[in-house]
C-alpha cells in the first residue's frame, strides 16, 4: 500500500481534511498501517487490546482465534475468545450506565414516519425497557437458546426486542416489516422460533402495512406445514397473542444478564441465496461485539459529541451492527428513523440532519441517487459521510462529497457483507485518500486477497475474485442448521479462502475496487468481464438513468451480454440510442469485447426493499426461464411481468 498520487486528471483523488486529524482515533495514513501491521502480524495482542474496553464475566483461555478454511481437511470453523463468558446486552448498556456514567446521555432520537413523531431515549430508559421486555419474555418462557422472531417497523420497541433476547441469551432473528407472510413465516420455521413478536400496523410514507394481518398469515402457513409435516396439535392459535403493552408494562425494570460463552448464538440473519432460498446467516457473541464496536469507531471516527444518523433499516445487518450493537458499544447518540426518504417531501432526510444536528451520516447509493435530482440546502454539521449496501458509481459519489458533504466531509464507502458481520474494506476517514468509487483498503484483521478463475493469488494490479485467506472476530460462523451450505457456498470454490462472492480490481496503489458479484462476472470469449464496468459505461450516456447488466449463454462466446436499461423521463428508447450505447462499452470504455448483445428497455428494475437489483431474477428472464423462485423480497414484484413482456425478441 501507497499513499495515491493524483496521476492524471481522470483519477480525482481526495485527501483528508486537515480539521478532521486534530482529535481522530487514526489521524493519518501511517497510522494506520501501524495498526494494520500490528493487526496482522500480532493478532493476539491486537484483539485483547480491544477486549479490554468491554465487561468479561470470565476471561478466555488459549489461544483467541483459532479456525479452519480450508474443506479439504476438516470441517470449517471460527472460534473466538474461547472460555470467556460475557453478555452483550450488558456491555452496551449497563456498561454504560454503571461504568461510564453514561445514564443520561441520549442513545436514541426517534423520528417517526410523521415529522410530528418523535421520542428521546436516553442509556437510562433504554437499559430500564429492555430488562422490562426481558423479564415479559422470561414470563412467556422464552429461555437461553431459543430463537424469537421479530417482525417490527422501525420503533424503538424493535431495539428493546432485540436487546432483550441477547440480555437473557436468546437468539433473535429479525424479519424486515414488509417481507411477505410466505417469507416470514419460511424464516420462522428454519430458525424454530418459539415465539414472534409484532405490530398492528405501519405508515411507510403514505402507505398502510398490515403487520398482524401478515403475521397471521405466516402462522397459517406454519400450521398448515406443521400440522402436515409431523401431524401434532400446534400451538399457534388466536389465544396465543398477547398485547405488548399487557406484558411488559407491568414487567420489573431489573433483570439479571445470562452469562454467555464467547461463541454462543446471537442472532439468526437471513439474506438472499442464489438459488432464492434464504440462508440464515449467524453470528455470535464476542466476535461480533468486539468487531462491530471497533469499526463503528474508527470508520466514522465516532467521538462522544457526535450525533450519528444511519438510514438502513434494523431488518437488514446495517441497521444490526450500525444502528443497534456498533453505536450502543461505543455510548455513541443515534439517529433511529422509521420514514422513506421522500415523504412527507423530498427533503426529509436534510431536515432530519438540521433537526437532530447530525454529523455523521450513513446511507445507501440509491438513496443519493434518488435525491440526486432535487436540491439541497447547505448542512453546516456534517463531518462524515458514509455509503453501504453496494458499489457507489463515481458521479453519485461526488454528488454526495461536493452537495451533500460541500467539498468538506469525507465519504467512507464501505464494502461489507451480511456475512462479515461489519466493515472489511473500507476507509478511515481522516487516514485514507478517497477515490470515488473505491473502498480503498482493508480494515484491522481483514486479509484480503485476488485470486483468478485457478485459484492462484494475483500479486500487483489484478482483477479476480475477492477472497480472505484468515477470519476477524466479526465473520460468520455458519449458517443456521445448514453446515453443508456453509462450506460449498463460501468455502468449496477456494479450498482455504472465505469466498465473498464478489469480483475485485485493485489498483496500482493497492485501493480495492468491487466490480459486482462473483455470479455477475462474465467470462466472454475467455475474457473475464465485470457487470459493474459496463453499467458504469451505460450509464454515462445522457439518456440513461440505471443500467443491470447480466449474462446469457452464447454458442460461440460461452457468455454474451444482456443489458437492461432505465431511461431518464421523456427519452425515447430507439434503434439509434441501441447503437449508441453498444458504442459506449465497445469503443468507448471497455473494448470490442464488452459490445452488448442484447439491450432491453426497463421502466424500472427488480429490487429488494433494501435497495439492491436482484440479478438473478433479470439473469433468469434474459434467459427466459419462468421458474423465478421466491420473489417475496422485491418491493414491487410486478416489475418482474414487465420485463418478461418486454423481452428483447432476438433473445426469444
Amino acid at each position: 500500500m501507497v499513499v495515491p498520487g493524483q496521476q492524471n486528471q481522470e483519477e480525482k483523488v481526495f485527501y483528508p481534511p486537515e480539521d478532521l486529524r486534530v482529535d481522530a482515533h487514526v489521524p493519518d495514513f501511517n497510522s494506520y498501517l501501524e495498526l494494520y501491521k500490528k493487526s496482522i502480524e500480532e493478532p493476539e495482542a491486537f484483539w485483547r487490546e480491544v477486549a479490554q474496553e468491554f465487561y468479561w464475566k470470565e476471561l478466555p483461555n488459549g489461544q483467541l482465534l483459532q479456525y479452519n478454511f480450508d474443506v479439504t481437511k476438516e470441517k470449517v470453523y471460527v472460534k473466538f475468545m474461547e472460555g470467556a463468558k460475557t453478555n452483550i446486552c450488558y456491555n452496551v448498556l449497563d456498561h454504560n450506565v454503571l461504568t461510564r456514567n453514561l445514564g443520561e446521555k441520549v442513545a436514541y432520537h426517534w423520528e417517526g414516519n410523521s415529522p410530528d413523531l418523535r421520542l428521546t431515549i436516553t442509556y437510562s430508559q433504554l437499559l430500564k425497557q429492555v430488562c422490562r421486555c426481558a423479564n415479559a419474555l422470561k414470563k412467556l418462557g422464552v429461555k437461553k437458546g431459543d430463537r424469537v422472531a421479530i417482525y417490527l417497523p422501525m420503533i424503538p420497541e424493535l431495539v428493546y426486542s432485540m436487546l432483550a433476547c441477547a440480555r437473557i441469551g436468546a437468539v433473535h432473528s429479525i424479519v424486515f416489516a414488509g417481507f411477505s407472510s410466505e417469507s416470514l413465516a419460511e424464516r420462522i420455521m428454519d430458525a424454530q422460533c418459539s415465539i414472534l413478536l409484532t405490530a398492528d400496523g405501519v405508515y411507510r410514507g403514505e402507505k398502510l402495512i398490515n403487520l398482524k394481518q401478515i403475521a397471521d398469515e405466516a402462522l397459517e402457513h406454519f400450521l398448515h406445514v406443521c400440522m402436515h409435516a409431523c401431524v401434532l396439535q400446534t400451538l399457534w392459535n388466536a389465544e396465543c397473542d398477547v398485547w405488548w403493552d399487557e406484558a411488559v408494562d407491568n414487567a420489573s425494570e431489573e433483570c439479571d444478564p445470562e452469562w454467555m460463552d464467547a461463541e454462543d448464538p446471537l442472532f439468526v440473519l437471513y439474506t438472499s441465496g442464489s438459488t432464492g432460498k434464504p440462508k440464515g446467516v449467524l453470528h455470535t457473541i464476542a466476535g461480533y461485539l468486539l468487531y462491530t464496536s471497533l469499526t463503528f469507531k474508527y470508520v466514522f471516527d465516532h467521538h462522544q459529541d457526535d450525533v450519528y444518523w444511519c438510514t438502513a433499516d434494523i431488518g437488514w445487518i446495517t441497521g444490526h451492527s450500525y444502528i443497534t450493537y456498533g453505536p450502543l458499544a461505543n455510548g455513541a447518540t443515534s439517529v433511529l428513523f422509521e420514514g422513506i426518504p421522500v415523504y412527507p417531501h423530498v427533503g426529509r432526510f436534510w431536515e432530519i440532519i438540521e433537526k437532530y444536528r447530525v454529523s455523521k451520516f450513513y446511507t445507501a447509493p440509491t438513496a443519493i441517487r434518488l435525491l440526486m435530482k432535487y436540491g439541497i440546502e447547505p448542512l453546516q454539521n456534517l463531518r462524515v459521510l458514509g455509503t453501504v449496501g453496494e458499489p457507489i458509481n463515481p458521479e453519485a459519489w461526488m454528488w454526495y462529497h461536493d452537495a451533500v458533504g460541500q467539498g468538506r466531509c469525507p465519504v467512507v464507502d464501505t464494502f461489507w457483507q451480511t456475512e462479515t458481520g461489519g466493515h472489511v474494506l473500507t476507509p478511515l476517514p481522516a487516514a485514507t485518500p478517497l477515490k470515488p468509487g473505491s473502498a480503498t483498503l482493508p480494515f484491522f484483521g481483514v486479509l484480503p486477497i485476488i485470486l483468478n478463475e485457478h485459484g492462484e493469488e494475483l500479486e500487483g494490479e489484478a482483477e479476480g475474485y475477492l477472497v480472505f485467506k484468515k477470519p476477524w472476530p466479526g465473520i460468520m460462523r455458519g449458517v443456521y442448521g445448514n453446515q453443508e451450505c456453509f462450506e460449498n457456498t463460501y468455502f468449496k470454490k477456494f479450498p482455504g479462502f472465505y469466498v465473498t462472492g464478489d469480483g475485485c480490481r485493485r489498483d496500482k496503489d493497492g485501493y480495492y475496487w468491487i466490480t459486482g458479484r462473483i455470479d455477475d462476472m462474465l467470462n466472454v470469449s475467455g475474457h473475464l468481464l465485470s457487470t459493474a464496468e459496463v453499467e458504469a459505461a451505460l450509464t454515462e450516456h445522457s439518456a440513461v438513468a440505471e443500467a443491470a447488466v447480466v449474462s446469457r449463454p452464447h454458442i460461440v462466446k460461452g457468455e454474451c451480454l444482456y443489458c437492461f436499461v432505465t431511461l431518464k423521463d421523456f427519452r425515447e428508447f430507439n434503434h439509434s440510442l441501441m447503437d449508441e450505447l453498444k458504442r459506449k462499452g465497445k469503443r468507448e470504455k471497455i473494448g470490442p469485447i464488452a459490445t452488448p448483445d442484447f439491450i432491453q428497455n426497463a421502466p424500472g428494475l427488480p429490487k429488494t426493499r433494501s435497495g439492491k437489483i436482484m440479478r438473478r431474477v433479470l439473469r433468469q428472464i434474459a434467459r427466459n426461464e419462468k421458474d423465478l423462485g421466491d420473489l417475496s423480497t422485491l418491493a414491487d414484484p410486478k416489475v418482474v411481468e414487465v420485463l418478461l413482456s418486454q423481452r428483447c425478441e432476438a433473445a426469444a
